[in-house]
């Protein structure tokens, strides 16, 4: 598919629309560089012409003075127009990864199971690098390289018309050459791009699974298939590459005739007393300036190659679109405990196998749900639902007696809060790992939520207090650290519904008292759901739901179960066969 100039066009619009000031200055310094590439010659053909004229020491002086002024205040406009470029092309990118992250991170779950993460980092990070020239000088490049190739022709034709209008038609024959070949190597770019995202995504599962890959012996399958993927790299390389030399080829073919005929004509008129020495030089000079703007519109169409395909799939990234449409913007209550029912909720990842059937309940606020079943009844999909990861196929959740389905999703997700086992942290302070990087909830308030959770005593052995840095995936905590800290944010958000996901399934007895301590503080007065694989952990519910082959087997008062002899939750109780919820 080709990339049309409007789509060009219109991305530089979007991404420099905010650096109009910078990119300003970045043009008038290019421009500049070009003006002085083109009024230097003049002055050494003055020096050439004058000094064969015999002419006086002093004005050979002033123009060798003129040419060196002229030639290192180029130098100094090539430099401010490089970092002038250099900045706006990282405020340019870094915007566009900010639009693609974004825009990952709004689309569906059945999007992220269908492509892995590592084709996402391929995609935000390295195409959008990719555009870095392209946002500092591509656009400039060209439009000023195609302005010093006229001016170049205009010096030509006022030294000779005749002249100038050879030259002329050798720079458009030159430049549509160039368009003509402009696009053979997108395909195959495209095709390079796309290996490299599959060898990302393999490596970010692989480094993931290294553990059971090593625990199964199957190190020397995974080489191989690593072997395997980058020989197909180097096959789509291999292709690109040569599609790129074709490219070269044709701009080295129009240089070596534009040698030819500046050669040939400079001569000519040369010993036809046509033009001066002085002439003949810049003839020669022009030529080989000429040869500058040629190489690099070659060059940047190489780079219009890789762009193009860049562009090809930034495109189908954000043609994508998630299957959950936001609300119309129904407003949930905020400030207080919300209330929650399901009515005849049913829900399957896959067509003809549903995880939930006609799941009803209904919780008021301000009371915990203990949630049992099963590994697979479908504990995890209720709580994936609530937080709109999916929308039920059939039936509908209200929260607050608003239907989810009507509220935005950004609200939904500020007014209820999901704590899982493994606690996702950045690479970050802890400050920002509480807050999520949101720079307008002060410290204060932060110490006074680890100090109501009475986590003085966790804080005071972080050695730098809010700014210790922490590594990315738990590194420099502990599990039951970890989930302190993930307790700590959903306290300072203040939500109207806490699912839990056993929070505290893995901690040692010291951490999980601690914890047990923060979750009391964290539910009261709160509406809670803990999803439980032990008995134990629903001791403070109020409300027990069973969950068996996606279906509501049992509800109820926790104390009115198991004051039932005759109900589910008793008899597991009486015979702790806690191993039936595994």
């Amino acid at each position: 598919m080709g990339i049309s100039l409007r789509t060009y066009l219109h991305i530089l619009a979007r991404y420099l629309a905010h650096q109009k000031g910078r990119f300003a200055e970045l043009t008038i310094l290019v421009l500049l560089s070009i003006g002085l590439q083109i009024v230097n010659p003049q002055i050494m053909r003055f020096f050439i012409d004058a000094a064969s004229a015999g002419r006086s020491l002093n004005e050979l002086l002033v123009a060798a003075i003129g040419f060196l002024v002229a030639a290192l205040v180029q130098q100094a406009v090539s430099v401010g127009a490089t970092y002038q470029g250099e900045y706006v092309a990282w405020s340019a990118t870094n915007a566009l990864r900010e639009d693609l992250a974004a825009h990952s991170l709004s689309l569906d779950m059945q999007v992220h199971n269908d492509k892995s993460p590592g084709e996402f980092i391929e995609r935000i990070e390295t195409d959008a690098t990719n555009f870095s020239n392209f946002f500092s000088q591509l656009a400039v490049r060209i439009a000023g390289n195609l302005l010093l190739l006229v001016g170049i022709v205009v010096a030509l034709i006022i030294v000779n018309p005749l002249l100038g209008a050879a030259f002329f038609a050798f720079i458009v024959l030159a430049l549509t050459a160039l368009a003509l070949v402009r696009g053979i190597a997108v395909p195959h770019q495209k095709a390079q791009r796309e290996a490299e995202t599959e060898l990302f995504a393999f490596l970010e599962e692989r480094l993931v699974g290294t553990e059971d890959i090593r625990s199964c012996g199957a190190v020397n399958f995974v080489i191989n298939r690593l072997y395997r993927l980058h020989s197909v790299i180097l096959d789509k390389w291999w292709k690109a590459s040569l599609m790129g030399l074709g490219i070269s080829a044709t701009g080295g073919l129009m240089m070596m005739a534009g040698y030819g005929l500046a050669f040939l004509s400079g001569y000519v008129l040369y010993q036809r007393g046509l033009i001066s020495l002085g002439t003949a030089y810049l003839i020669l000079h022009y030529t080989n300036l000429l040869s500058r703007p040629v190489r690099e519109l070659t060059r940047q169409v190489e780079s219009l190659q890789n762009i193009g395909a860049t562009v090809e799939r930034m495109e189908e990234l954000f043609s994508m679109s998630s299957s959950i449409p936001d609300g119309p913007g129904a407003p949930i209550p905020a400030g207080e405990p919300l209330s929650l029912e399901f009515q005849n909720v049913s829900f399957s990842y896959t067509e003809g196998k549903p995880v939930l059937n006609s799941v009803s309940l209904y919780l008021p606020a301000g009371r915990v749900l203990g949630l049992l079943g099963q590994t697979g009844g479908g504990k995890t999909t209720i709580a994936r639902l609530l937080f709109r990861l999916y929308d039920p196929s059939e039936g509908s959740i209200r929260l607050g007696g608003v239907d989810i389905r009507e509220a935005k999703i950004a609200e939904l997700r500020q007014r209820v809060a999901y704590v899982t086992q493994d606690v996702q942290l950045f690479q970050a302070s802890v400050r920002d790992n509480i807050t999520f990087f949101d720079r307008s909830i002060p410290d204060d308030r932060i110490l006074e939520v680890i100090e109501s959770l009475g986590l003085m005593d966790w804080y005071r052995t972080l050695p730098a207090g809010l700014d210790t840095r922490l590594q990315s995936g738990g590194r420099s905590l502990s599990a039951g650290e970890a989930q302190l800290l993930a307790l700590t944010r959903v306290f300072l958000r203040n939500p109207g519904l806490v699912i839990m996901d056993e929070a505290s399934s893995r901690l040692d007895p010291a951490t999980e008292r601690l914890v047990e301590h923060v979750l009391d503080r964290l539910l009261a007065g709160r509406t809670a759901v803990i999803i439980a694989h032990r008995l134990g952990t629903v001791n403070r519910s109020d409300d027990i739901l069973i969950i068996d082959g996606g279906e509501n087997v049992e509800f109820g008062d926790r104390l009115e179960l198991l004051a039932r002899p005759t109900s589910r939750f008793y008899r597991l109780r009486q015979a702790g066969l806690e191993e039936l919820l595994a």
